[in-house]
């Protein structure tokens, strides 16, 4: 049994390590059991073990090869028990992504995207939820490389999601965009959330001051939207999703990038994250809450340099550099 264990925790390190490649043939059975220095049986029994997990691809008189998905596969057999700690911005669509995953994902905070990059820094947290725009005009990159600098920071794309104006059914105050917003009670996000960067760098390319604004702030969209539906506010900045949920109406402004931020050492902890996120499923159910594109969620990039971010400035072309598998 040790040894049956050895075999594919072996092939599965090479396999992360790229030591072998997807598409790759094994040595046949008789082969490997003399390298492992035992039968062939057991050999056979540990290759039908990673094939259950989608390591290997196993048929009728031919060799095993390993999958086009053997990377990502072999970080979730090793770490099937791992838990994934995130901490950032706050999103509604999270709360479907945590049931999918079914206790391999815990959210430790949701105080906004700099305090959560800030905690993985600290090693509070394996990985950050972030929607950061740089005065660029890139999303999220230019931060995680600067305060991930040195520990092999990643981008695990979750999905892009449209921002707007949240205002009452009819839109009695007829507010038509950032520029009506100077005479209105606003609920705004606390200072350090993506949300609440956002909203300052529309009101500045206004020609507004962002500290001019009236109103309460909030901790999350959910409060935007009811800070409208009690008519506590005029107006807020939120996800097109939390006017929906309200029956409130949506003013929509940009699409935004919303990612994990982590630490190279955390990937095989996001191992399952990253699954969850490429099963048409999960991006279905995202999708329906309305103002989602989960085209590309479950895409890792790996930073290595303010050229090589792959973010996009808003509303241009999908121009992020994807690693296949889950492997940078």
């Amino acid at each position: 049994m040790t040894r049956y264990r050895e075999i594919c925790t072996d092939l599965a390190h090479r396999i992360i390590a790229g030591t072998l490649h997807p598409g790759d043939e094994l040595p046949g059975i008789r082969d490997l059991a003399r390298q492992w220095h035992t039968t062939a049986s057991t050999v056979s029994r540990a290759q039908r073990r990673l094939a259950d997990a989608g390591v290997l691809e196993l048929a009728d008189r031919r060799r095993a090869r390993v999958t086009p998905g053997a990377a990502l596969a072999a970080r979730r057999f090793l770490h099937v028990d791992s838990v994934l700690t995130l901490a950032g911005s706050d999103d509604p669509a999270l709360d479907l992504l945590t049931g999918a995953l079914d206790g391999r994902l815990s959210i430790v905070t949701r105080e906004g995207s700099i305090a959560g990059l800030s905690a993985v820094r600290q090693g509070h947290a394996d990985g950050a939820a972030i929607h950061l725009l740089h005065h660029t005009g890139a999303y999220n990159a230019p931060f995680v490389l600067g305060m991930l600098r040195g520990l092999e920071p990643h981008l695990i794309h979750l999905w892009r999601r449209e921002q707007g104006l949240i205002v009452p059914p009819g839109n009695p105050d007829r507010i038509t965009g950032i520029a009506d917003l100077a005479a209105r009670r606003v609920a705004t996000r606390r200072p350090g959330t993506g949300t609440r960067i956002l909203l300052d760098r529309l009101l500045l390319a206004a020609g507004h001051d962002p500290d001019g604004l009236r109103g309460p702030q909030v901790g999350s969209h959910l409060e935007v939207a009811l800070a409208v539906a009690t008519g506590t506010v005029h107006a807020g900045l939120a996800v097109r999703s939390a006017a929906a949920d309200l029956d409130l109406e949506f003013i929509p402004l940009a699409w935004e990038d919303f990612d994990i931020g982590l630490a190279g050492h955390a990937l095989d902890s996001a191992a399952h994250l990253i699954a969850a996120l490429r099963t048409p499923a999960l991006r279905d159910r995202i999708s329906s809450l309305g103002g989602y594109d989960t085209s590309r969620s479950g895409d890792v990039t790996k930073l290595s340099g303010p050229d090589a971010s792959g973010a996009r400035a808003p509303g241009r072309g999908r121009s992020r550099r994807a690693a296949p598998d889950g492997h940078a």
